[in-house]
């Protein structure tokens, strides 16, 4: 399908200071066909020149130096009709050739509303035309296959198939017998006559048995035989009274605490980590956009900024998150059903059965989550130096997945947690699996 047979765009707005990354992202839009309506230098741009070009959807190139100029516009640019689709600068910057190429495919995709991003020349042919005549059989397709081998790996083995304990055919047998020739030549020794059976003795006791009427039990016994015949044991003794019961020595009793501390309000047991880098922001906002309002769990978001300018993104992302997105704060909480995100500065530590945020300068410690109740996203751009403590607590319990397919430009660490067996899809597959693994808080 060509950009020419795809239905007309919604009228876009670039907003981008002037530059590599304006300028590859206006290729973009012009590979996708879009109607650009309006591009501006998002520090010189006012709200009503943005509200006047009417956008239905906002292509904007994030960097720390536009963080005010879009809290500026956050009046047009926060209505929920309007298509924002984030790219960082840095990267549009320094895209070229396949990678630009395979970029403006994606935002194709997202202009157009559909999954489409495969290059030129891959689509699938049509349906297979019918041909005459019955399918191929299973027995033709093996018709020319030999059986030579199997035969003889099969001779070779048979001296190893282990025998029947209980039964040994005597060697003068040679051919099919009754079993009541078998059973009478294994105990007179004599080679039974296929043509005659032998009736092989019936022992008495099985005489016995066989006279009894059916439901006759006048010789059933509880007692072994023996045991009946030995002579009654001489009486015991009798035991010595119990002396009566002394009262409890209270000094000496104490309180122990039997289950572990429990949750404080609204704390949770677990949380379940997103991490990310180049690329994450446009995963973590489809990520969080499609999380239930009322999750059981909190959503940590840990992403290095330049500038560790983290509160500009928490506004970013309360936008599109049903989610409320808080910046985490040290000594308070982990609450369910909240979105938090990390500042370089910030760790977890457990007291009792509840995650609150505590100082650390080296950031989030994965091995700090409980792994029963926790899970972790690598989202495009994650450090690949966390992918062996993701698996660590992986194997300790927790759930582990990795972003793949659209949008994960970077996929190096997300990638590893997929190739070791862990769950792998979009973000918005992901969001799916935690709110189905998490559920909704009563």
């Amino acid at each position: 399908m060509s950009v020419n047979d795809l239905p007309s765009l919604l009228p876009v707005a670039l907003l981008a200071r002037v530059g590599p990354a304006r300028e590859r992202l206006r290729e973009a839009l012009v590979f996708a066909g879009a109607n650009v309506v309006l591009e501006e230098d998002p520090n010189t741009l006012d709200l009503q020149t943005l509200r006047d070009a009417a956008p239905g959807a906002v292509l904007i190139a994030l960097e720390p130096a536009i963080e005010d100029a879009l809290e500026r516009l956050d009046p047009v640019l926060a209505a929920p009709s309007l298509t924002l689709i984030f790219d960082e600068a840095e990267l549009a910057a320094r895209r070229e050739g396949w990678e630009a190429q395979r970029w403006a495919r994606h935002l194709v995709a997202k202009l157009h509303g559909h999954h489409d991003v495969l290059p030129p020349g891959s689509e699938q042919d049509g349906l297979l035309q019918p041909e005459p005549g019955l399918p191929v059989t299973p027995a033709q397709l093996h018709a020319d296959a030999p059986l030579e081998f199997h035969v003889r790996e099969a001779f070779d083995a048979a001296a190893e198939v282990p025998a029947d304990g209980l039964y040994q055919a005597p060697g003068a047998l040679s051919e099919p017998v009754s079993l009541e020739e078998a059973l009478a030549a294994l105990q007179t020794g004599a080679t039974p006559s296929p043509a005659a059976a032998v009736p092989p003795p019936v022992p008495s006791a099985a005489a016995t048995l066989a006279a009894a009427p059916l439901g006759d039990h006048s010789s059933w016994s509880l007692v072994d035989d023996d045991a009946a015949a030995a002579p009654p044991a001489a009486a015991a003794e009798p035991a010595p009274p119990t002396p009566p019961a002394t009262a409890f020595d209270l000094e000496r009793l104490s309180l122990v605490e039997l289950e572990p501390q429990g949750l404080a309000d609204g704390a949770a047991p677990g949380a379940v980590l997103v991490l990310a880098g180049i690329g994450g922001p446009d995963a973590l906002r489809r990520l969080l956009a499609a999380l239930p309002a009322a999750l059981a769990a909190p959503v940590l978001v840990h992403m290095r900024l330049d500038g560790g300018r983290y509160g500009n993104l928490v506004k970013q992302m309360a936008r599109v998150s049903p989610l409320p997105v808080l910046l985490a704060e040290t000594a308070q909480p982990v609450l369910a059903g909240h979105a938090y995100i990390l500042p370089d500065d910030v760790g977890l530590e457990l007291r009792g059965r509840s995650l609150y945020f505590s100082t650390d300068a080296q950031g989030i410690q994965i091995d700090a989550l409980p792994p029963a109740h926790s899970g972790v996203v690598l989202l495009s751009g994650a450090d690949p130096a966390q992918v062996e403590p993701v698996l660590a607590l992986a194997g300790a319990g927790a759930w582990v997945a990795g972003q793949i397919g659209e949008g994960c430009y970077d996929p190096t660490a997300a990638s590893a947690v997929v190739a070791a067996g862990r769950e792998a899809g979009e973000p918005q597959q992901l969001a799916a699996v935690i709110a189905e693994r998490w559920g909704v808080s009563e």
